[in-house]
């Protein structure tokens, strides 16, 4: 007697990537150098800036549901450090209990208001202030970062609590102390 066992078997496999996914931050960097009455340069340093969620919000906003839309600012302001405890993402304009704003009220001071942006055009996913911003220092102290607001109700007056937060950094070496006749140039510039 003959016997036969027959036997079928197959397989399937379906093998492909995993999803594609594209990513963007925005990382911006405050670039200081402290220049001193003769010209000298006394300190350099970075700052890594923090994107607040208001500044995220108002960048979406404006760059995928604006239309004709012109910003007030940016301007520049520095961070003192009277009173300082952190910088956070929750921080805005009206509300940012960790820090205070160096200028009139808080060490150091300086000539004028706040500081305005000029732009290169943008290259390469980045965009750059086309030349340094200056703060003529008149009244030492000691300087934690730098922050940048901009928004239809931002305003170049020191202390000014209007307009949108969009970043603020700390130096990576530290805090940095000033004296009155020095000149702190600040260069920043924003990636995605």
């Amino acid at each position: 007697m003959e016997l036969l066992n027959v036997a079928d078997l197959g397989g399937a496999a379906v093998v492909r990537g995993s999803a594609n996914e594209e990513r963007v931050e925005a990382k911006g960097v405050y670039l200081v150098e402290c220049v001193d009455v003769s010209g000298r340069s006394k300190w350099q340093d970075k700052a890594r800036n923090l994107v607040t969620t208001v500044g995220k919000n108002e960048l979406l906003d404006k760059a995928l549901a604006g239309s004709g839309y012109t910003v007030t600012g940016p301007f520049w302001g520095l961070i003192s450090s009277t009173s300082y405890s952190a910088v956070a993402a929750t921080d805005t304009m009206s509300s940012h209990g960790g820090w205070t704003e160096a200028g009139n009220a808080n060490a150091p001071t300086y000539s004028g208001n706040r500081k305005t942006a000029a732009w290169a055009s943008a290259s390469g996913g980045s965009k750059a202030l086309s030349a340094p911003l200056s703060f003529a220092i008149t009244g030492s102290g000691i300087v934690k970062g730098c922050f940048m607001v901009l928004g239809s109700a931002a305003t170049n007056a020191v202390d000014g609590t209007a307009g949108v937060l969009l970043s603020a950094g700390l130096f990576s070496g530290g805090d940095k102390t000033v004296a009155n006749g020095d000149t702190l140039n600040v260069s920043y510039s924003l990636a995605l």
